[in-house]
């Protein structure tokens, strides 16, 4: 265990950001003989800082870099640090002290120096996240992760987890935390996700999860929220329906299809009935500002009753401000 005095380790931070854009932690241990220098390695991208005095930080050889990272206001710093790569287009070289260091959460810059965008979207169901995540896949060639499909294709498959999370979604509630917290940190840290950027779609929903990621090292660049009143929502979720031949998604209301064959054929999810939308909302309300309260230096709410195309447009100035800060 050593002690770093708080204004050397915020100067060792900011130079490891600049070659790297992301915080990766060295720890001194022994005391250095003569002029013989302190071996140093790089090491999991884990820091848990404990205040040792005034102006000191301890670090310890099992820490959480997060805690570390808001004490010292890094993500403003990586965030201009990404926006000056862009600018110059040129990629940096990691130096070879920290080459070896695990592979990051998808945290970082690609090996070759590209930029990548990480982002959240979120709101109650029907809100209109599908529909903004295919304009957003579409524009920044990020790839779009939804909890809710990974679940519903291993109910279909009736794998031993479909098969419990079927119970939840027929009674209209949220499926637990452990049931797909480790498939979501096992995505993100897949190579298509590093190396293009991702969008989680709903996700985190609770709390709990919001922290697990925290813990895990994984931040967003922007953090969306859809704004819809729940007389709304209600009315979008009852008249849903979809296509099981191509999945494309009808409104009886306001988007039926045209073609009687598709009429005839379309389907109505188990859980997409009035009863128990109330209940997802009624708990969707119970999480929702605690999430939101885990993402207040970067989140941006968007009305999203507007014309899709409109809120499309919000978004995109969303992500842009949030990027460029």
């Amino acid at each position: 265990m050593t002690v770093l005095n708080l204004r050397l380790q915020v100067l060792l931070a900011l130079s490891l950001l600049a070659v790297n854009s992301s915080l990766a932690a060295f720890i001194p241990t022994g005391k250095p003989k003569g002029s013989t220098a302190k071996k140093v390695w790089g090491v999991p991208r884990t820091v848990l800082p404990e205040k040792a005095g005034d102006n000191d930080v301890v670090l310890d050889e099992n820490f959480d870099d997060v805690p570390l990272v808001r004490l010292l206001g890094l993500n403003r710093i990586q965030k201009k640090m990404r926006k000056y790569k862009r600018e110059s287009n040129e990629g940096v070289k990691t130096p070879e002290i920290i080459t070896d260091a695990p592979a990051s959460s998808g945290n970082t810059a690609t090996s070759s120096g590209k930029d990548v965008s990480r982002l959240i979207i979120a709101g109650a169901p029907a809100s209109g996240k599908g529909t903004q995540c295919e304009m957003i896949k579409e524009r920044y060639g990020v790839v779009h992760l939804s909890t809710g499909d990974m679940l519903r294709a291993a109910v279909a498959d009736k794998t031993e987890v479909g098969i419990l999370a079927q119970e939840y979604m027929d009674a209209g509630k949220l499926v637990p935390d452990e049931v797909i917290i480790g498939v979501v940190k096992d995505r993100l840290a897949q190579k298509d996700c590093v190396e293009k950027g991702w969008l989680l779609d709903g996700f985190p929903r609770t709390p709990a999860q919001a922290e697990a990621l925290s813990e895990a090292g994984i931040s967003a660049d922007c953090f969306l929220f859809l704004n819809v009143p729940d007389e709304v929502l209600v009315e979008r979720v009852v008249g849903r329906r979809t296509d099981p031949e191509t999945g494309k998604i009808y409104h009886m209301t306001f988007s039926p299809p045209e073609d009687e064959d598709v009429l005839a054929r379309l389907e109505q999810r188990s859980d997409d009935t009035e009863e128990k939308v109330k209940v997802r909302l009624q708990q969707f309300h119970a999480n929702v500002d605690a999430v939101k309260g885990s993402y207040t230096d970067i989140i941006v709410e968007i009305n999203g009753t507007d014309k899709p195309e409109n809120v499309a447009v919000a978004v995109e100035n969303a992500i842009s401000s949030k990027i460029s800060s």
